[in-house]
Parts: C-alpha cells; sequence; structure tokens
C-alpha cells in the first residue's frame, strides 16, 4: 500500500449477518483524486464505503488512511484524518438551524488548515445565505443535500465521499449539485462520487471503479471507459 494515497485498500471483505456483500476489494483515492464509484442497486457501493468509513463492523482486509492502519478503526478516527461523509439520505440535524448545523461540523483540516469556514460555505451555497436561521426540517431536499455538502466541507476535508448526492432531487438542483462537485474538484479536495447519473460521473471525475455483486468488475480512467459504452452498458445498464 503507497503511503501518499489518501485511502488505499486492499483485500476488503464485508458482512451483514451471513450475507457476504464484499469480496476481496482493492480501492485507491490518490490525493486530490476524484473516483467514481458505480455498479447497479444492491452491488456493494454504499456498503464499500461505509466500510471504508468504519461502520461496517464486520469486514476484513486492509484499509489505510493517509497511511496509518486504520483496518479495525471506528468512524470517529477515520473521519479525524481528513475523511468528510456526505451520506445517503443527508443526515443533518432537522431540530437545528443551517448556521447551527453548519458550525457543529466546524475544525481544522488533518493540516491545520482552515480553507473552508462558514462565509465561503455561503459563498458557494447563497441559497442557505437566505435561510441560516431556518431549522434543518424546514428546508426543501435540495437545500438539505446543500447544507449536507456544506457541513462536510466545514471539517476541512482531505477527501470527500458523496454517496448519491443528487438522488431525488429536480434537475434545476441537480445541476447546481453537480456545478458544485465540480468546483470542489478543482479546489483539490480528494473525492469519491456515487451517483446513478453515471454519465455525470464519468463527466466530473479521473477514474471509474465498477462493482457487480460485491466484486471490482472494471476500472480505469473515466475518460477510457466512457470510450467504451457497451462494457459500461453490461454492468450499468436497465
Amino acid at each position: 500500500m503507497s503511503h501518499a494515497a489518501i485511502i488505499d485498500a486492499d483485500g476488503v471483505n464485508a458482512w451483514y449477518g451471513s450475507s457476504h456483500v464484499l469480496r476481496g476489494i482493492d480501492f485507491r483515492v490518490g490525493a486530490g483524486e476524484s473516483v467514481g464509484l458505480l455498479g447497479r442497486n444492491g452491488m456493494g457501493k454504499s456498503t464499500l464505503l461505509r466500510t471504508l468509513l468504519g461502520h461496517v463492523r464486520e469486514r476484513e482486509g486492509g484499509i489505510r488512511v493517509v497511511g496509518r492502519d486504520m483496518s479495525r478503526a471506528r468512524p470517529h478516527e477515520v473521519a479525524r484524518l481528513g475523511i468528510a461523509y456526505v451520506p445517503e439520505g443527508r443526515g443533518i440535524f432537522p431540530n437545528l438551524s443551517v448556521r447551527e448545523n453548519l458550525l457543529m461540523a466546524a475544525r481544522a483540516g488533518s493540516q491545520g488548515r482552515k480553507d473552508w469556514d462558514e462565509a465561503r460555505v455561503l459563498d458557494l451555497f447563497p441559497r442557505l445565505k437566505e435561510r441560516l436561521s431556518h431549522g434543518g426540517q424546514q428546508l426543501s431536499g435540495g437545500e438539505q443535500q446543500m447544507l449536507s455538502i456544506g457541513r462536510a466541507l466545514m471539517t476541512n476535508p482531505d477527501c470527500l465521499i458523496l454517496d448519491e448526492a443528487t438522488e431525488g432531487l429536480a434537475p434545476k438542483i441537480v445541476h447546481e449539485i453537480w456545478n458544485v462537485i465540480a468546483t470542489i474538484r478543482a479546489t483539490g479536495i480528494a473525492s469519491v462520487v456515487v451517483d446513478r447519473n453515471y454519465r455525470a460521473v464519468l463527466a466530473h471525475v479521473d477514474r471509474v471503479v465498477v462493482l457487480e455483486k460485491g466484486l471490482v468488475v472494471m476500472s480505469g480512467p473515466a475518460a477510457d471507459l466512457a470510450a467504451a459504452p457497451a462494457a459500461l452498458d453490461r454492468y450499468l445498464g436497465v
């Protein structure tokens, strides 16, 4: 495993009870790299993310984060090393205001960086600036997603993991979220992007990993996979 990687996983297996979900997966995210994680529903994408982050307890294999062995680490220990997670379902605090949701996550990054503060997040999401005193439960689905991403940025992460960031949103909001993902990528923050719109993912990442039944079945530069639509359709088509 390379210490230059933000995340470097080797031979990862994971189970939910007797169900063997991940089967010997290798997965790497380099510094500043954007990686798309693709596959049909139920193929192990979210399980892989949750395993890397320490949420799945029944797991085997090697997981390193910035060169440190996190194979048996708990989620908060992984987060402290600069990994931020925007989960499917958003996970905001409905009883806190927009400002409180942001400020409760605010901290310096793993190298003491404070590039992302409240002002910068609100510049990225002007809609949230207009709703600072609103409770999380008062926001639309798109606004909640913006808040979830903004809260993750307030941790000044080295890597941002986005699980289905555009799911269930109106087309206009989806377009805004992809623009935000592009902006974040341009800042040099590494990212892992999961989304059902694989064409959009291919346009916003450097490299892609495709899962099928808990196995890696395709991987490589996004441009190369985009040039092989028939192969992609085999694993991602309806």
